[in-house]
C-alpha cells in the first residue's frame, strides 16, 4: 500500500481539531512505564488528551488544552519560525507524530506541540505554506508577488526602517555636536 504524497493544497485544516484517539493508548502506554506511579501520571495524561483541541484559522493555529489549570496557546503563523515532524518508536508503531513548533520566543523547547496527528505531512506543509504567506496558487500562477518593497520602502519593509532609525540618529548625533 502506498502513501500518497502530501499536498498541502488538498489539506483541509478544519479537520484538524482533536488529537487522534491512538493517543490515548500511547498515554497508557507511557504510564504503564512508570508501574506503581502509572494511575498518577495517567490522570493528567487523560485529562489533557480529553481536553486538547485545536483550531486552524486564516491568522493562526490555537490549541487549548486542561481542566484545573486550562492552557491556550495561539500563533500567528507570521510569527512561526521553524516546524518539524517528531515520532519516537512507539508513536511510529502506533502511527502517530506530533508537530513540534517554534517561534522567536525566549525558549529552548517548541512554543506549541501538535500532538497525536496520524498523517503530519500535510499539516507540516500548509502551515509551512501559511507561515511563507503564501495563500495558495490558482491557475494563471502566482496571485500577488508581495517580495518585492517598493522603492519608497513599506513600513513593514526592515531594511526601510532601519535606513530611516540610522538617518535619526545621525541627525541627532549632529544636533548633539553642534550644541556642545
Amino acid at each position: 500500500m502506498s502513501e500518497a504524497p502530501s499536498n498541502p493544497t488538498n489539506f483541509d485544516p478544519r479537520m484538524v481539531t482533536r488529537p487522534d484517539p491512538a493517543l490515548l493508548n500511547y498515554y497508557i502506554l507511557v504510564s504503564l512505564c512508570s508501574f506503581i506511579a502509572a494511575p498518577f501520571v495517567f490522570i493528567p495524561l487523560y485529562i489533557r488528551y480529553s481536553t486538547m483541541r485545536y483550531t486552524l484559522d486564516d491568522e493562526g493555529i490555537s490549541m487549548s488544552y486542561g481542566f484545573f489549570f486550562r492552557r491556550e496557546v495561539y500563533l500567528a503563523y507570521r510569527r512561526i519560525q521553524d516546524i518539524h515532524v517528531t515520532r519516537n518508536i512507539v508513536e511510529r508503531w502506533l502511527g502517530l507524530a506530533k508537530v513540534p513548533i517554534q517561534t522567536a520566543s525566549g525558549t529552548s523547547g517548541p512554543t506549541m506541540q501538535i500532538e497525536g496527528i496520524r498523517d503530519p505531512e500535510p499539516l507540516r506543509d500548509y502551515l509551512y505554506q501559511q507561515m511563507r504567506g503564501a495563500r495558495g496558487l490558482d491557475e494563471s500562477g502566482p496571485t500577488t508577488d508581495t517580495t518585492e518593497p517598493d522603492a519608497a520602502g513599506t513600513p513593514d519593509d526592515p531594511a526601510a526602517l532601519l535606513r530611516d532609525i540610522r538617518d535619526e540618529v545621525r541627525r541627532l548625533r549632529e544636533k548633539l555636536e553642534q550644541q556642545a
